[in-house]
């Protein structure tokens, strides 16, 4: 019996030594995870809003006087050159008509001339007491009325030679032609389109802002306050040229509580047109963020959670509200504070309560092996 008790009592201290020295069936059982904390850094967060294209000079070219359509002397999609002759309109009529005018002002210079001989007579005539002051008033009224005449003969001759001149349309600045609806021919009226003409040296880009966005930008340090522009063309390149933004409008429009900015692009290549469209891209630089990683976050009904590591190393549902949603991260604006710990990665794998092992990574430093 004495061997049996002894053997008892050594099995027994085997079994005490043992569990002292090795972890519990529970405790190894648990599974590693690894928790960080958020990081608290400077970052940029860029937002694009949807922009129209439109040529700094960009005009409708128009007939300014009827008649046939006699000679085009552009083609469509033709770089021309300021003051180049691009249409001729007949002009016969308006040849003749500035004839006319020629020579009605010739007449009215020669009847000027005449009452200017008579005035003259009457004047020496008066000093002789030859004739009486009521015929040298006649004479001056006569030289005032011919005189009146000479100038309204002048203005007919202006206005004809201007009509003859709208016969030759003439670009009003360098630019490209664009399309040209009537062919050569063509019986036009006064104001009939002839084409467009477009400057497209450089481009401006309208794009609209709400006013929360609006307030967001100027209310912003002047350090931070975004001047400069990228343009995303519509087929997602960006456009190789940085553009400046230069204008706001003076108000909200009314229908859509949007306020119009201006940003100004250069375009050495003509590769942007009048009339285009695409995205303006503005980077904004959010100081002192704090960032989480969008994997190490979950979804449920439209709100989004993390899990934070709590007491006895058990892992709790959190809910997050971020402000920004940038590639592969969130900027969070309430939810967790930067002493927080969350679970990094594996977070399919848990439901709340779990108990974890924790094990601390830098998000820093996992962030930075990656890029």
């Amino acid at each position: 019996m004495d061997f049996y008790a002894r053997l008892m009592s050594l099995s027994s201290l085997i079994a005490f030594l043992a569990s002292c020295s090795s972890p519990t069936k529970e405790e190894s059982s648990l599974e590693k995870f690894p928790v960080s904390s958020p990081l608290v850094a400077d970052t940029t967060y860029i937002k694009d809003y949807v922009a129209d294209i439109h040529s700094i000079q960009n005009v409708e070219i128009r007939a300014k006087v009827e008649g046939m359509l006699e000679a085009i002397h552009v083609d469509e999609g033709q770089a021309v050159k300021e003051g180049q002759l691009l249409f001729t309109i007949s002009g016969q009529q308006y040849r003749q008509e500035l004839l006319k005018a020629q020579a009605a002002l010739t007449s009215a210079l020669a009847e000027a001339k005449a009452s200017e001989v008579e005035l003259n007579n009457v004047k020496t005539l008066f000093e002789k007491n030859i004739v009486s002051q009521s015929e040298l008033d006649l004479a001056l009224a006569k030289r005032e009325a011919v005189n009146a005449n000479v100038e309204e003969a002048k203005a007919h001759e202006a206005s004809a030679s201007l009509q003859l001149a709208f016969a030759q349309v003439r670009a009003p600045f360098s630019g490209l032609i664009n399309r040209i609806p009537n062919k050569a021919g063509s019986l036009l009226e006064a104001g009939a389109l002839l084409t467009t003409l477009s400057n497209n040296k450089e481009v401006f880009a309208y794009f609209n802002l709400s006013e929360k966005d609006y307030l967001d930008y100027i209310t912003s340090s002047t350090e931070v306050k975004p001047t400069e522009a990228t343009l995303q063309l519509a087929n997602n390149t960006l456009y190789p040229h940085a553009g400046k933004i230069e204008m706001i409008e003076s108000e909200f429009d009314r229908s859509t509580g949007n306020i119009a900015f201006r940003a100004r692009f250069p375009n050495p290549n003509q590769l942007l047109k009048h009339g285009g469209s695409g995205k303006i891209m503005l980077t904004t630089l959010l100081r002192n963020a704090m960032l989480v990683p969008q994997k190490s976050t979950f979804e449920v009904q439209e709100n989004i959670y993390v899990f934070v590591l709590a007491e006895g190393n058990k892992v709790q549902q959190r809910k997050i509200v971020p402000s920004f949603r940038l590639p592969q991260v969130y900027v969070i604006n309430s939810g967790l504070s930067a002493n927080d710990q969350f679970v990094y990665e594996g977070i399919q794998k848990l439901k709340e309560g779990d108990a974890i092992v924790p094990e601390v990574i830098s998000f820093s430093t996992r962030m930075n092996s990656k890029k």
